[in-house]
């Protein structure tokens, strides 16, 4: 059985939540999991930077942290916290609504947890493919290209803090 529990900390109750935890369910089946126990966390910037400092030692927000819970458990176990801030500021860039960012990220954090890895470009690759597939099957177009060589839209950003979100038309300062 697969149980997937949603915890929204930031009290926007426009968030498609119900899509989110099937986005979690479809991803697991579609690994063939039939037994898990995932969380997800819907936070702000300041909470995922936390977490982010406090468990990878990196000082700035991020969009998606993925925590397994145990190694070769069975069930599978594991917490995924995404971020609703940085959703947004992405999802502006990107053209897209911020329920298709989160919903990236949860399918995003969710290979995670099954084992998929993004740490050098072959894995990167290959996650981003599994990512793409998941994601059209779920009704949702990437807007990244998955042959342009940028690996990955997560990366770390530059030194002093997260990367500046630059809206259409408007240059960084």
């Amino acid at each position: 059985m697969i149980h997937v529990e949603l915890i929204n900390e930031t009290q926007d109750a426009s968030l498609e939540q119900e899509r989110l935890v099937g986005a979690v369910q479809h991803v697991l089946q579609s690994e063939s999991i039939s037994s898990a126990e995932i969380g997800i966390a819907i936070v702000d910037d300041a909470k995922i930077h936390e977490l982010n400092l406090q468990y990878l030692g990196h000082d700035y927000p991020t969009d998606v942290l993925s925590f397994p819970l145990g190694a070769n458990q069975h069930p599978l176990q594991g917490e995924i916290a995404v971020s609703l801030d940085t959703a947004r500021a992405a999802a502006a860039a990107y053209g897209w609504s911020v329920q298709d960012e989160l919903l990236l990220y949860v399918v995003h954090g969710t290979l995670h947890l099954v084992g998929y890895d993004d740490q050098d470009p072959p894995s990167a690759r290959r996650m981003r493919a599994r990512q793409h597939e998941l994601l059209s099957q779920l009704g949702l177009q990437p807007r990244d290209d998955l042959e342009s060589g940028d690996e990955l839209r997560d990366s770390e950003p530059p030194p002093g803090g997260a990367a500046p979100v630059v809206a259409p038309g408007e240059e960084a300062s």
